[in-house]
């Protein structure tokens, strides 16, 4: 039977084998989606035994092999070049494997309706420089917006914008600007698009708490955090209950693994479902 999984160490948490069995069901395809405990030391192994394997579609891969993983492949997509990381591998007919990172896309799709207006300005503010967020500014900055950029290390959040933003008015305050209070007279203008954006494991069961204080949201914006354990992060209740609309991190997951099931398995993921999906995600 065909497959294909998802990789990373640890494994266990994932929630991709349960939204692409989900997918295969509805569709009725007669394919299989696994998860695969692989360490770092066993990475070059493991995709050397699977391009062998003419069962074997390819695999998402998650923390922490998403940059290792680029020297294993024989082919990258531009994207995934740019962006310096891959969350997909695709194998071919010959063997041959294509690294190719759907969560630029994933991220970006629950935006599309805000982003097919015109707009006068657009400003993201983001928290963290890890692999997710080199996706994240990859795909707004594509998108047209100026980017705020903090993290632990200012000096690290600087050469990601250097190059994956190059030439915009972009800013790298350190992390802690965000967690007192600020006075900044926001512009209100309607024709504007805001965005917060948690990209950073902060707010994730285990880590610590995101300090952000709400008073740096700008009037209108729209709050997205990508964690996904806990969904409702304390970042996200405080947002809504201020009355903002906010995203949470099943979105991002949701649509970086539609697009990696079509190249998986041929067909269009069955995104009708998605209220349903998203119960048996979260029961």
């Amino acid at each position: 039977m065909i497959y294909a999984e998802v990789i990373g160490d640890p494994i266990a948490q994932s929630k991709s084998p349960a939204i692409h069995q989900f997918w295969l069901s509805k569709l009725g395809i007669k394919a299989e989606y696994r998860a695969c405990h692989v360490k770092a030391a066993g990475l070059a192994y493991y995709f050397a035994a699977r391009r062998t394997d003419p069962d074997w579609r390819g695999c998402n891969i998650t923390m922490p092999h998403k940059q290792a993983a680029m020297a294993l492949v024989d082919q990258l997509d531009p994207l995934a070049g740019r962006i310096g990381a891959i969350n997909t591998v695709v194998r071919g007919e010959d063997g041959h494997l294509t690294g190719f990172n759907t969560d630029a896309a994933g991220f970006l799709e629950p935006l599309q309706p805000q982003l097919s207006d015109t707009h006068l300005w657009r400003m993201a503010r983001i928290i963290g420089a890890g692999g997710a967020a080199r996706a994240i500014v990859a795909a707004l900055a594509g998108a047209g917006f100026t980017l705020i950029l903090a993290a632990r290390d200012p000096a690290k959040a600087r050469a990601l914008l250097d190059e994956l933003a190059p030439g915009g008015e972009h800013h790298t305050p350190p992390l802690e600007h965000f967690a007192s209070v600020t006075d900044f007279a926001f512009d209100d203008r309607s024709q504007l698009l805001d965005l917060v954006v948690n990209a950073s494991p902060l707010g994730m069961a285990g880590q610590p708490a995101l300090a952000f204080d709400l008073s740096h949201i700008p009037p209108g914006c729209t709050v997205y955090d990508i964690v996904t354990n806990p969904l409702e992060t304390p970042l996200l209740a405080a947002a809504r209950s201020a009355g903002f609309a906010t995203i949470d991190g099943l979105a991002m997951l949701i649509g970086q693994a539609a697009a990696a099931f079509e190249m998986f398995f041929g067909a269009t993921a069955p995104r009708e479902f998605d209220a349903e999906l998203r119960e048996l995600l979260t029961a």
